[in-house]
């Protein structure tokens, strides 16, 4: 006899189903620990709570959740279940939590995907084609905004919006090609009508919706790896590229290190490659002894002195000697 409550009993159901399969009635009684009659009743009251359960009789008998007529009540807007969709995808393309977790955002994107009704599967569908995604995972701008945007990458018209850049607030009307997640920040790369080049748009300097506007025929990329042509672009701080070994494999790696752009390449069992891209060699530090992973610089010798001076500095700090901390530190900057 089952000894599971009748909610966990519904839950146990409602996961079964949103797998998409068809079930069997004797399967699905079997998987939920109910009576056929007790199956029957369950079923009536998901289809009385909004849920399309289709029933077909007979020896090819068997229950399946219709996708694509309505959200299931979970009491989700428009907005709310292309940001739940997109945001999984994310966790999952950007191996959010390390292997398992990532896996089971996928799973979770697929089951809610499938409920989705056709316009907003095409909505979701439209915002991953037009996204690159990096290593790392960032806060997702707007789902209005980001819907917008890729949109109008995926049908090639023109969008026009407010922009602040560092020269104040002025109108832009560009041919959006691709929408780029880096360095913890959502860029839009279009070709900029006015300056007759291509230009990169934080999405977070909007001053306005965009709206938009005629078709436009697309150009030629202007690189084959957009990410790296973006990071080449970026003004103000240079970005630094510091190459360790990390003495942890890929997966808990990637589970510990977060908030840093860079790439990992396992190189055994128990040790991978980690080639960082950075503002500062300060925040990188920072993230490397909070991650609690053991690791040694390959390059550049840079990176190295400026952790042998803040090493220095620690040490002479637990002695109490101030002019050990002075010293070190200025031996500690790697720009002079």
């Amino acid at each position: 006899m089952s000894t599971q409550t009748p909610r966990e009993r519904m839950l146990r159901l409602l996961s079964l189903l949103q797998t998409g399969r068809q079930w069997p009635a004797a399967d699905l009684a079997q998987a939920t620990g109910a009576t056929p009659r007790t199956l029957r009743r369950d079923i009536d009251f998901l289809r009385e709570l909004g849920y399309p359960v289709r029933s077909a009789r007979g020896p090819g008998g068997h229950y399946q959740l219709v996708a694509g007529r309505a959200l299931p009540p979970l009491m989700l807007e428009d907005d709310e279940a292309v940001a739940t969709v997109l945001g999984l995808r994310l966790a999952a393309a950007a191996d959010v939590g390390g292997g398992s977790t990532a896996e089971a955002a996928g799973r979770a994107a697929d089951k809610l995907r499938r409920l989705l009704p056709p316009r907003l599967r095409c909505t979701t569908d439209g915002l991953m084609a037009a996204v690159e995604i990096s290593a790392t995972a960032s806060a997702l701008p707007t789902p209005a905004l980001l819907t917008t945007l890729a949109r109008a990458v995926s049908q090639t018209t023109r969008v026009s919006f407010t922009y602040q850049s560092r020269n104040g607030t002025a109108r832009r009307e560009v041919e959006p090609i691709r929408l780029i997640q880096l360095r913890q920040r959502w860029y839009l790369l279009a070709w900029d009508r006015d300056r007759h080049d291509w230009r990169t748009f934080r999405l977070d300097r909007f001053r306005s919706d965009p709206e938009p506007g005629g078709p436009f025929t697309p150009r030629p990329l202007p690189a084959d790896d957009l990410q790296a042509y973006l990071r080449e672009r970026f003004v103000g701080a240079p970005e630094l590229t510091v190459v360790l070994t990390l003495h942890a494999d890929a997966s808990e790696a990637a589970s510990r290190l977060y908030r840093i752009d860079g790439t990992l390449e396992p190189l055994d069992d128990g040790t991978c490659r980690y080639v960082a891209h950075v503002d500062s060699y300060e925040w990188l530090t920072v993230a490397l002894v909070l991650s609690d992973v053991d690791f040694t610089v390959e390059s550049p010798d840079a990176y190295r002195a400026f952790l042998a001076g803040r090493a220095a500095r620690l040490t002479a700090a637990c002695e109490g000697d101030d002019r050990a901390v002075k010293g070190s530190e200025r031996a500690a900057d790697p720009r002079g």
